[in-house]
């Protein structure tokens, strides 16, 4: 009787487990559901240039204490907009990363607010060896002859979008290096004017940088004194004088001893005995 009570008494409990796991589960769920929003992110990745269509959207749940600034939560919203900044797979769809509404697809569509597109012509050298892409960062280096008639070189202008290399305006697949004819760098109208007043008089050369180095080399340039000038030479060890040792021999006297004074010998025979005394 005692067992039968103890199975029901078992049974009623992992039953009662079962309730509560289950009503915690719904209230979890529900608290969820309130705090949680919906926010737009990219289903692959959206280059620059590119106008939105709803394909390449998906709505994902969001804390509503962290939605990101700018994002949305509606297709229609986006739909047709411009790419300005490169959208990864995943990530937000910002308002910051598009372009104005009623922007068309295409180069100039990116081009910020006062900015100018300038296409330059570069080779395999010029052009960093092909490792330039759209949203890299390079300097200008100009090559050219002084007053003096005298070669010189001297960075003309510092962190220089690029916007596209050859005709495309999005990045490469692959990773491996390509060589092109053309690189598009966005630009101020002021450096437009010294780029196309660089390339006239000299030869242009792009630098690559770091894209979150911002801070700006002040230099002076580079001339052919400069080149081959010798570093200075570590100032000449000076020689002690030599001073010269002048030894003196000096030659002690030798005490010369007395000859001795002669002396008296006497000797005496007893006998078989021979002794000898001097005097």
């Amino acid at each position: 009787m005692k067992s039968k009570r103890a199975i029901i008494m078992l049974a009623l409990s992992v039953l009662l487990g079962i309730a509560a796991v289950m009503l915690a589960a719904r209230w979890m769920g529900q608290q969820a559901a309130t705090d949680n929003t919906t926010v737009l992110v990219a289903s692959r990745d959206l280059e620059l240039g590119q106008a939105i269509t709803p394909t390449m959207l998906q709505s994902v749940p969001w804390p509503k204490g962290a939605v990101p600034t700018g994002s949305f939560d509606d297709p229609k919203k986006v739909e047709g907009r411009v790419v300005r900044i490169s959208i990864f797979k995943g990530e937000p769809v910002l308002a910051p990363k598009l372009a104005p509404e009623g922007t068309k697809a295409g180069l100039d569509s990116v081009i910020k607010a006062g900015h100018r597109a300038i296409t330059v012509k570069v080779n395999e050298v010029v052009g960093v060896a092909g490792f330039l892409a759209p949203g890299s960062f390079v300097d200008l280096l100009v090559n050219f002859r002084d007053e003096r008639d005298k070669p010189m070189s001297r960075v003309v202008l510092e962190r220089i979008m690029v916007l596209a290399i050859a005709q495309e305006a999005q990045r490469p697949d692959e990773t491996k290096p390509r060589v092109v004819n053309a690189v598009t760098l966005e630009v101020t109208p002021e450096q437009a004017e010294k780029i196309d007043l660089a390339r006239n008089i000299g030869t242009l050369s792009l630098i690559l940088r770091n894209q979150i180095d911002t801070v700006d080399a002040a230099t002076d340039g580079v001339r052919q004194q400069d080149l081959f000038a010798a570093e200075p030479a570590p100032p000449a060890a000076v020689a002690a004088p030599v001073q010269k040792v002048v030894r003196r021999v000096v030659r002690k006297p030798v005490a010369v001893k007395p000859a001795a004074e002669p002396k008296e010998r006497v000797e005496v025979i007893r006998g078989l005995q021979k002794a000898s005394t001097e005097f």
